[in-house]
């Protein structure tokens, strides 16, 4: 099999921004004083930055409050978008009004309505890479130091 040839930045650029509004699930890779966890989670991505809830006293839940460094891993092993970010709580209360709503809807997991106490965390993209193939290798890099390069 022979694969396409490299996408260009704007197409890049055009389908990584296409899996971010369309996916809804995401590897969340963290490590901290409970030890690295990988786990897959739900999110809503806003334009700029990705939601996600987790119960509090989970490994994940733990690392993020002790650290907030983190990445994400979304799509195929032959079409992924790595997210390198840093997320910061944000309690229910503190939600823009019609955020929990939004965020239930979109990924069919409302944490409001379960007994243990879940932690949104907002996390804000620094790096952003988008591969197919190892053509794809050169010119990953979509975001840097929180900016789109394009």
């Amino acid at each position: 099999m022979t694969p396409a040839g490299p996408r260009p930045l704007a197409e890049r650029l055009r389908d990584t921004r296409a899996r971010l509004e369309g996916d809804i699930d995401v590897w969340v890779a963290t490590s901290g004083p409970a030890g690295a966890h990988l786990i897959p989670l739900s999110y809503h991505w806003d334009g700029t930055a990705f939601l996600i809830s987790t119960p509090r006293a989970s490994i994940t839940g733990r690392n993020l409050l002790a650290d907030g460094s983190l990445r994400l891993g979304l799509g195929p092993t032959r079409d992924v978008v790595a997210v390198q970010g840093t997320a910061e709580p944000v309690d229910l209360a503190d939600l823009a009004p019609g955020t929990g709503d939004t965020f239930a809807e979109q990924t069919g997991f409302d944490p409001r309505t379960l007994d243990e106490p879940y932690q949104y965390f907002r996390i804000r993209p620094r790096r952003v890479q988008a591969w197919r193939e190892a053509n794809e290798i050169q010119g990953r890099d979509l975001m840097r130091d929180g900016h789109w390069l394009a």
